[in-house]
């Protein structure tokens, strides 16, 4: 039951750490010398990604599959949009999160039957 419990529980826990994680590099645009709007207006472009994993998260958290596939596309994307310009460490740290988040809602959405019925046998 704890298993099943962890499986339920570490995609959504993972994802919503991924994406504070990822909004951590929109507080580059501080410091910058921009005024007000330029800095909001860069702001608001740095969170982009972050707003679009938000919207992605909150839909795998009822439809698993959503999740499943959404979140591997996104590392896909990552791979393809930077490849060439960093080397290992940054796919790594970017896209390796959402490969993760993809196999776990996988799982989720695989076992999802047995992971709901563990929840209700317990009421």
């Amino acid at each position: 039951m704890v298993v099943k419990k962890w499986l339920y529980w570490a995609p959504r826990a993972l994802g919503v750490a991924f994406i504070l994680f990822m909004s951590l590099f929109a507080l580059d645009v501080f410091g910058t010398g921009r005024g007000f709007w330029a800095t909001a207006l860069a702001l608001l472009m740095h969170l982009i990604p972050v707003f679009f994993a938000a919207i992605v998260l909150a839909l795998s958290w009822r439809w698993e599959w959503v999740g499943a596939i959404l979140f591997t596309v996104l590392g896909l994307l990552y791979v393809v949009w930077a490849w060439g310009r960093f080397n290992w460490a940054a796919y790594t740290f970017i896209s390796g999160p959402p490969f993760l988040l993809g196999a776990l809602f996988l799982l989720n959405w695989v076992y999802r039957a047995e992971i709901r019925n563990a929840d209700t046998s317990k009421k």
